[in-house]
């Protein structure tokens, strides 16, 4: 299992993030110069990467919106969760069942910084600074425990992260999700999406270029292939693995995802009864 370094508690507001970028993206103000710079430069490579953004948002509060509402799903674990916006998983979690309870995860510090000044007040929901990839230091948490019982069913969000992280036999999606599920009880969810691309050049150029901008924090751009084998053994939602506009949408006008550069492809899938 990867141990990774200390976390760093220390905001270097001189490499991007791919949280303060997504921020930008959103229409948040915690980011900064080099953020901005980087997500201007990411748009002359990828255009429809703004819409991208948007659109996963809304995919994520349709999700939580439907697991909260449908499933009674009242415990999630948010994995890189990001800066705090309008509409976060709590927010629309507890608007449904006020009693609901959610635990997020990010490295960055200032992702720990913000979110904990947002939940000063409250009492179920909290945000914890780990690396996603430490799973047991994760779940053993002590304020994860305290809100979160696996032994019943949860939802573990991994919502537009895993192109943040390599492949690795111990560390890469793949291992990572195998970890997790052995840690959730039967009827639990696991909601997952990445950005993917079948055009070579595409996930070449982003790669390239994200890994330059972060410093070494990224992954790789995938196929749809590569997130659909995230999926296997798991009772797959409908309407099954998909761009992610096209999850549930609330109308029939409803945002899409019309450029093919690259799209954000996932869904939600359950650990059977």
């Amino acid at each position: 299992m990867h141990t990774g370094n200390q976390l760093s508690t220390e905001i270097d507001a001189t490499v991007p993030t791919a949280a303060r970028m997504y921020d930008y993206y959103l229409g948040g103000k915690d980011n900064y110069a080099a953020d901005r710079a980087a997500v201007e430069e990411l748009d002359r490579v990828v255009p429809s990467t703004r819409r991208l953004a948007l659109n996963n948002r809304r995919f994520l509060q349709r999700v939580v919106r439907v697991l909260t509402q449908e499933y009674g799903i009242r415990q999630y674990l948010d994995h890189g969760s990001g800066l705090p916006t309008q509409e976060n998983v709590h927010q629309v979690a507890q608007r449904v069942d006020p009693t609901t309870h959610v635990v997020y995860v990010d490295n960055d510090p200032m992702v720990l910084v913000h979110g904990r000044a947002l939940l000063e007040q409250d009492e179920r929901t909290v945000v914890i600074q780990a690396d996603m990839r430490e799973t047991e230091a994760i779940f053993d948490h002590a304020e994860t425990r305290r809100l979160i019982d696996f032994s019943q069913p949860a939802c573990v969000l991994f919502n537009s992260v895993f192109h943040c992280i390599p492949d690795s036999d111990a560390d890469g999606p793949a291992p990572l999700v195998r970890r997790v599920r052995e840690r959730l009880a039967p009827g639990s969810f696991l909601v997952m999406c990445q950005l993917v691309s079948e055009d070579p050049e595409v996930r070449r150029s982003v790669t390239e270029f994200m890994d330059r901008a972060t410093q070494g924090h990224w992954g790789r751009v995938r196929r749809e292939s590569d997130v659909a084998s995230y999926f296997e053994g798991l009772e797959i939602l409908e309407p099954g693995l998909v761009e992610v506009s096209t999850w549930r949408p609330d109308t029939e006008v409803a945002p899409r995802q019309l450029s093919q550069e690259w799209i954000e492809f996932g869904g939600v899938g359950r650990i059977p009864l």
